[in-house]
């Protein structure tokens, strides 16, 4: 009988949950301190080093258990096929992007706004999933499906739901993870 054995498959994708998962676990016992200092983004003064710290560290961060095992079961669902698609440099170059994209953009609209969460990655992630079958010169259907829903229901919910939910996050992550899939599979 053949042994099985544990694989660490997607190096980038495990790594950023791992962190994640510190990272919440680590807020918890500081009552959110650390969450604050550099794992959410918010308008704080342009002097402050860390506030260019926050604009890519604010994806790590979560308000909660069920924040993080939301974002965590996307990002563990679509990650590992993204990485071993695209390549582990690739998935960080989509999560680096996404996170400056919706830190900068919270930063300069939302003034009284904090930020913290993979949301955004997880918006990028099931776009750019959708791209996997892409060929020169046609849009997947499953593509524009999994736009006009899940991008629908972000501008909906962004109407006419009042939550603490960044609505304008999941749908720049979306665009972030469209033009990467676009890009990646134009050739």
């Amino acid at each position: 009988m053949k042994k099985f054995k544990i694989t660490f498959n997607s190096p980038v994708v495990l790594g950023f949950m791992f962190i994640s998962f510190i990272v919440l676990v680590v807020g918890f016992i500081t009552g959110g301190f650390t969450n604050k200092l550099l794992f959410m983004t918010y308008h704080s003064a342009l002097t402050d080093p860390l506030t260019y710290v926050r604009f890519l560290t604010h994806v790590l961060g979560h308000n909660g258990w069920a924040h993080y095992i939301g974002n965590a079961a996307y990002i563990l669902l679509l990650g590992p096929m993204l990485e071993e698609k695209y390549g582990s440099k690739r998935i960080v170059e989509v999560i680096l992007i996404t996170a400056v994209v919706t830190g900068l953009v919270n930063y300069l609209l939302f003034r009284n706004v904090a930020l913290c969460g993979a949301s955004g990655v997880v918006f990028a992630f099931i776009l750019l999933t959708s791209f996997t079958s892409f060929k020169n010169g046609e849009i997947p259907l499953t593509f524009i499906l999994v736009a006009i829903i899940f991008i629908g229901q972000q501008v909906y919910d962004g109407l006419f739901v009042q939550d603490d939910i960044s609505n304008l996050s999941h749908i720049l992550g979306g665009i972030v993870g469209s033009v990467v899939g676009y890009r990646l599979n134009k050739k």
